[in-house]
């Protein structure tokens, strides 16, 4: 499902740190590595049929890498 981000992420959490990432190795692989963390936040987002909904966010970020693979986990 295609969306797109409308305004700011908020209320977000740190949900697992370094080794505690399942997908750790493969973060490295393909972006290379960094002090990887998963995160997940709420936010406004805009589907592809221009509906609009909060929905929860998660996503992998690294310092000097930034956001990576952002998921959408569920509507609010």
């Amino acid at each position: 499902m295609n969306f797109e981000i409308i305004g700011d992420i908020t209320n977000i959490e740190i949900i697992a740190v370094g080794n505690s990432i399942r997908e750790l190795e493969r973060l490295r692989k393909t972006y290379g590595s960094g002090r990887w963390r998963k995160l997940k936040g709420f936010a406004t987002i805009s589907l592809d049929d221009r509906s609009i909904y909060e929905a929860e966010l998660h996503w992998y970020e690294a310092h000097g890498i930034g956001k990576k693979e952002i998921k959408l986990k569920r509507f609010l």
